[in-house]
């Protein structure tokens, strides 16, 4: 690496902190990975449903939301989305984050009014 690069960002984001930059709102890319059963259930306003297996169908879009802000990727624990955010960082995409602990810690921690499920 040279000097003067920028250290990614960790590949995991807690709860807290997104909740912080929710509440300041900053501009970030909200990506859900559940399937669509699991989003009617419980879903996060102005994030984009991409469920698991078609993220690969769904890269050029991704990369161009990638340009403009960070993209946090979650699921419902938090399992799905770090396999999601690896395979974006491995395909250009170093300012993914994956949500601990997924939405399933944020109706918890940040939002009681999202049901868990």
């Amino acid at each position: 690496m040279h000097s003067g690069c920028q250290s990614p960002s960790p590949i995991e984001i807690s709860v807290e902190e997104a909740g912080a930059i929710a509440a300041r709102g900053e501009s970030v890319a909200w990506i859900d990975v559940r399937e669509p059963e699991e989003h009617a259930i419980a879903h996060l306003p102005g994030a984009e449903l991409i469920p698991m297996g078609s993220v690969p169908q769904h890269l050029q879009t991704l990369e161009r939301l990638s340009d403009d802000k960070p993209l946090i990727v979650f699921c419902h624990h938090g399992v799905r989305s770090l396999h999601v955010t690896a395979w974006l960082r491995n395909h250009g995409i170093e300012n993914a984050q994956s949500l601990q602990g997924g939405i399933d810690a944020w109706s918890r921690l940040i939002d009681p009014a999202v049901p868990r499920y």
